[in-house]
């Protein structure tokens, strides 16, 4: 935590509203009111490297997933995958890897339907500046319920792809190492293509918001929190999008490839992370690279800018469209996650209406095994971005050792980038208002955090800024929602 050196003001935001977990940002203002320092803190541990420890490999899949409420099947995925490699069942059955498959698209169809349309939508639909009275979900269901009732039921549909496929719609069992516990019913299927038309087509009017708002803001987007970076992410073997399985790939700010088609049961070889004393979330970058530069982005931005195509036709147009931007070159503008989250978003649904149509999802050979190992990787592109479970067995059956690189903790050092530029660029030397805070929070929505990879807290969400001087004595303070008293 930055500490105030004399002379200096520090400027407290905490919570960060509107995305999943908790967090807090820090800004340290010196004699000239001139932006010293910020920086985005995670301030929740979770613990789960360590508590599982001891636990049969077999209950990983379903305990994991614990770690959060919002994307759930990611974890559970991911560590399904390193089990697969546990038991030596990698080789997934056909049914198996496209049950599997269509509870992922579900999974990232209703996260990124609800990220737009009830976390982000209000700073787009109503600016920045926005009273927060208004700049909420609630404004959009009153002045926008047709897109209000478009986020509600997408993530509807993608909820119940996910009951059909896990068992429930949040912390399901549905995979199991080896393989999955079920396939999908022809009621099941009907039931989903009686509507998949209708989410394509909302999918579309999504993917135009974003694009449009993102063409028709381009001069003040284009810097706002926006830098150069690396961009991680999987591909498959002949460079496609793949948002299940796939090669680990990295790429420079130009589009330069830094290391491609890694099998990620390696991924040590490649990754590296360090820690810092005023954040609970680790930071990783590339290790031939260094730290100082090799720090990387993930998500939908990185994967967009990543892959040489995509395997579904319409998201592939919308694609071709995004790199046009930017010449065909990587697309760095932060704010232009929306675009690349919409582009999924479509692409999801193709893949959804492509998985239903497949009668391998009612075949009945589920499951799968092999020669047994002791360590297994398992790695999904969760909606936030590329997640790492690594776990090691012991001959008992029983885990030893679980390294987590969770996808908001890939992007750490790129949302502290964004934190740090857009206070630089509108908060020094200015009377600060809550418009000008809220520029911060929009900053980090762009990259659609999961701080600490935790479930929501109830109730309203409460924002708390104090100004304090250098002695310590409070000079100013603001409050929104919740209590109000900072409690």
């Amino acid at each position: 935590m930055p500490t105030a050196a004399p002379g200096t003001r520090r400027i407290v935001i905490e919570p960060v509203t509107r995305v999943e977990g908790h967090g807090k940002v820090t800004i340290l203002l010196d004699e000239a009111r001139q932006v010293k320092q910020a920086r985005l803190h995670i301030v929740e541990f979770r613990g789960f490297e360590r508590f599982i420890q001891g636990r049969p490999f077999w209950e990983v899949p379903v305990l994991v997933q614990r770690l959060c409420g919002i994307c759930p099947v990611s974890h559970h995925l991911a560590a399904a995958k390193a089990m697969d490699r546990i038991v030596g069942g990698e080789s997934l059955t056909p049914t198996a890897e496209k049950v599997r498959r269509l509870m992922h698209y579900g999974q990232m169809f209703q996260s990124h339907a609800l990220h737009f349309f009830h976390l982000v939508s209000p700073d787009l639909l109503f600016g920045f500046d926005a009273d927060p009275a208004i700049r909420n979900v609630i404004g959009v269901a009153r002045q926008h319920p047709d897109l209000a009732v478009q986020g509600v039921m997408m993530r509807k549909y993608g909820q119940e792809i996910i009951r059909a496929t896990a068992g429930k719609k949040i912390h399901g069992t549905g995979a199991i190492p080896g393989g999955v516990n079920k396939n999908l019913s022809i009621a099941e299927r009907d039931g989903f293509l009686a509507d998949i038309g209708q989410m394509l087509t909302w999918a579309r009017g999504a993917l135009q918001i974003a694009k449009d708002y993102t063409t028709q803001h381009l001069k003040e987007l284009a810097n706002f929190g926006s830098f150069e970076s690396n961009h991680v992410s999987l591909v498959r073997a002949d460079g496609a999008m793949d948002l299940y399985h796939g090669n680990l790939r990295a790429i420079d700010a130009q589009g330069a490839k830094i290391f491609d088609q890694v099998d990620y049961q390696r991924y040590l070889d490649y990754i590296a992370e360090e820690v810092k004393p005023w954040s609970y979330m680790k930071f990783p970058f590339i290790k031939a690279v260094g730290p100082e530069r090799g720090w990387y982005r993930v998500g939908p931005l990185a994967r967009v800018n990543a892959c040489d195509f995509i395997d579904t036709p319409e998201a592939e147009a919308a694609r071709k469209e995004f790199m046009a931007l930017s010449g065909g070159k990587p697309n760095n503008i932060s704010m232009a996650y929306h675009w690349a989250r919409m582009i999924e978003l479509l692409h999801s649904a193709e893949k959804i209406q492509q998985l239903l149509h497949d009668p391998d999802l009612q075949g009945g050979d589920l499951v799968v095994t092999g020669p047994r190992r002791e360590e297994g990787v398992g790695l999904i592109e969760a909606p936030r971005g590329t997640l790492f479970h690594h776990y090691v067995v012991n001959k008992q059956d029983q885990v030893v050792r679980c390294n987590l690189i969770v996808s908001t903790t890939n992007n750490n050092t790129p949302m502290n980038r964004a934190v740090e530029r857009v206070a630089k660029d509108y908060l020094s030397g200015v009377e600060i208002t809550e418009g000008l805070l809220n520029r911060i929070e929009v900053a980090i929505r762009a990259y659609d955090p999961c701080l600490s990879c935790a479930t929501h807290a109830m109730g309203q969400m409460p924002l708390v800024v104090e100004v304090v001087d250098c002695e310590g004595r409070l000079v100013d303070r603001k409050a929104r929602g919740g209590l109000g008293d900072g409690r």
